[in-house]
């Protein structure tokens, strides 16, 4: 199973890196944690194919590997010494807000009113 756990902590590492005003290692953190977005987006979606995972866990991967790869890219055209670009701080910001989300459903989950169930009815069978 894939950790979600690896690219929240390099994103978030990489946000406290820009506060302390480390830029350089902020942009080799977000790098990393392209690589491991990409991991656990891989095995989100693996898992929704073969059944096994949600849907919301699988979506909110993806979309959180494409906050970071757009944080990356806005990052790496940064001129040296400069500022970093907006966009690539809230790209970052998005990508951990967007791991929280199956984290919502878990709060939510509980507070929600259970469907009645319904008994199902055997199959009648057909006379001639």
């Amino acid at each position: 199973m894939g950790s979600r756990l690896l690219p929240v902590s390099l994103a978030t590492g990489a946000l406290l890196a820009d506060v302390v005003g480390l830029h350089k290692l902020a942009y080799y953190l977000v790098l990393l944690a392209v690589v491991g977005a990409a991991a656990a987006a891989f095995v989100g979606v693996g898992d929704v194919l073969e059944g096994k995972g949600g849907v919301v866990r699988a979506a909110s991967t993806v979309a959180a590997l494409a906050f970071i790869l757009l944080g990356s890219a806005a990052r790496s055209i940064a001129p040296a010494g400069g500022h970093v670009p907006v966009l690539a701080t809230t790209a970052v910001v998005a990508a951990v807000l967007s791991y929280l989300v199956p984290l919502l459903g878990f709060f939510v989950g509980p507070v929600a009113s259970p469907r009645p169930k319904t008994e199902r009815q055997a199959p009648q069978p057909v006379s001639l």
